[in-house]
């Protein structure tokens, strides 16, 4: 309801606003360039389709007048619709429709919104996209009724196998793969393979799937089985499906999934979730806040939740104050914060065992009681330490072995078969062009 009310008055306010500078509302919902359209006509594209082109959003075309605009940063839906010749009126009906449909709300930038108008400039059908897999079609003659369509999704599967020169990165772009299946490769593997200490020489095969909408490549992937050697030792990733919960095995059927403790505390009650915006109790203003807080009483033993190296011991009073940070592996990385005091005898470049007593929780810097500010970065991005996955899963039962071994088998003779790239070095190139 808050969401509607706003609406309106914005919609009212900008209306009103169109009125004083001279602009007109648009009558029977026809379109001109001359109407709403001050400061915008640039922007819009207009066309108008022959009678072959079939249909576009799966409305049929032929003879249409078709006008294309794109949401900028901090525009809002209001301004691209009145540049596109819409009466208040029109954008409050559209703005009324279920969230679930369409959330005005979510529109970002390089979003694009579709006007269909008939040959004498009457508006039809108008159609946002959101993201590259859905769109909303709104039938204006249908008082802006609201469909919203999904594409359909096609994921399909490639190969690519791959030497490292330097990094695992760059080796991705030296096979003609993205370097987006090194991160999904560091998540995978990352509990089995230091990626930090990965050497020139090692190599991975991979399997993986791309996804396509309406046959136009994303940036989106998913790894279907893989394989890494460094330094002669090569681990496998083989997924299976076991007790309705698909995860990587190692050759020997053991998951690839670390061992994380679900909290850093045995005792604790969660006072403060991850947000983007959380109104601070000390600062009396809202701003992120990108971990959770465990309170508890000051002295209460907290634990590493994974083993790991200290790569950071320091006091912070505007802020953490005493604080550690674990690293467990090339992912991730644990901060606790607001240490009454550390563990006796820790310091930075000490390795910790998983539920090793690290510090005990305090108040220190900037707090107004007793509890510890947990914090988890996935390749240097805070995440939500409640998402993370807690205890190793089971290795694959006993009764499973047998499928697994068929899986296992088939995928590790696929990988491999597939061929390592082939990469020209930098002085073959040069002598080349010599």
């Amino acid at each position: 309801m808050t969401k509607k009310i706003f609406t309106a008055v914005s919609i009212a306010f900008i209306a009103l606003f169109i009125c004083c500078t001279g602009a007109e509302d648009a009558k029977e919902s026809k379109i001109s360039d001359k109407k709403g359209n001050k400061g915008k006509t640039q922007d819009v594209k207009k066309a108008e389709t022959s009678a072959d082109s079939a249909y576009l959003f799966g409305i049929p075309c032929n003879g249409m007048i078709i006008e294309k605009d794109t949401f900028k940063k901090n525009e809002t839906l209001a301004e691209v619709l009145y540049g596109l010749g819409f009466n208040s009126q029109q954008i409050y009906n559209l703005t009324q429709c279920s969230d679930s449909v369409f959330d005005d709300r979510k529109i970002r930038p390089g979003e694009t919104c579709t006007l269909f108008s008939s040959k004498d400039s009457i508006a039809r059908y108008l159609v946002i996209e959101r993201g590259e897999r859905a769109y909303v079609t709104f039938d204006v003659a249908d008082n802006m009724s609201a469909t919203r369509h999904e594409r359909a999704v096609e994921w399909r599967q490639k190969e690519v196998a791959g030497r490292v020169n330097s990094s695992l990165w760059i080796a991705m772009e030296e096979s003609n793969a993205s370097p987006q299946l090194a991160v999904l490769m560091s998540h995978i593997f990352g509990w089995s393979i230091d990626f930090f200490g990965i050497q020139k020489g090692d190599e991975f095969r991979l399997i993986y799937s791309q996804e396509h909408v309406d046959g136009k490549p994303l940036n989106s992937y998913r790894i279907d089985a893989a394989s890494f050697c460094a330094s002669g030792n090569t681990v496998y990733a083989i997924p299976f499906t076991q007790e309705g919960e698909e995860l990587f095995y190692n050759n020997d059927g053991n998951s690839l999934e670390g061992a994380f403790l679900k909290a850093p505390l045995d005792y604790y009650r969660i006072s403060s979730k991850f947000s983007n915006s959380r109104y601070h109790p000390v600062l009396k203003r809202y701003r992120a806040h990108h971990g959770v807080d465990y309170a508890a009483p000051k002295g209460t033993p907290v634990y590493a939740i994974g083993s790991g190296k200290v790569i950071k011991k320091a006091y912070q009073a505007n802020g953490a104050g005493y604080y550690l940070k674990i690293r467990h592996n090339s992912t991730y990385t644990t901060s606790y914060m607001h240490l009454s005091k550390y563990a006796a005898g820790l310091k930075e470049g000490d390795f910790v065992q998983q539920k090793q007593v690290i510090g005990y929780v305090g108040s220190t810097g900037l707090s107004t009681g007793p509890h510890l500010d947990f914090r988890v970065y996935e390749n240097g991005k805070a995440i939500d330490p409640l998402t993370i996955k807690s205890q190793p899963k089971m290795p694959i039962s006993q009764e499973n072995k047998e499928a697994f071994a068929a899986v296992r088998d088939a995928l590790v003779k696929r990988l491999a078969a597939i061929p390592l790239a082939v990469v020209k070095e930098k002085a073959e190139e040069e002598l080349e062009e010599e």
